[in-house]
């Protein structure tokens, strides 16, 4: 999730996988709108909170209930993990949606 731009294209730095996100739009394909666990739509940017505690895989510590987390990135994901974020205390890390609340 990591992409860059080269000229035109965008670049995918762990497979090498290129394409033309023009494209992409111009086929018509719909882009999935991502709500929160209230039924808010999220967007690039928005300041969220998490709604309950959850252990983090490869740390001894919890993410916390009411932990805010600041100008997420909505990405298609492993799985159903939407969002993109840094949360402080623990780095980068993908998170769902259902998980948190529009702050």
């Amino acid at each position: 999730m990591y992409s860059y731009e080269m000229g035109a294209l965008l670049v995918c730095p762990e497979c090498a996988h290129e394409w033309n996100p023009a494209e992409d739009k111009e086929s018509g394909e719909k882009e999935k709108v991502i709500k929160d666990s209230a039924g808010n739509i999220l967007a690039d940017g928005d300041d969220v909170t998490i709604i309950k505690d959850m252990k983090v895989k490869g740390s001894s510590n919890t993410l916390k209930v009411g932990t805010k987390v600041r100008n997420i990135r909505l990405v298609n994901g492993p799985g159903d993990h939407d969002i993109d974020a840094k949360v402080d205390g623990f780095g980068p890390m993908n998170l769902k949606s259902s998980i948190v609340k529009k702050a």
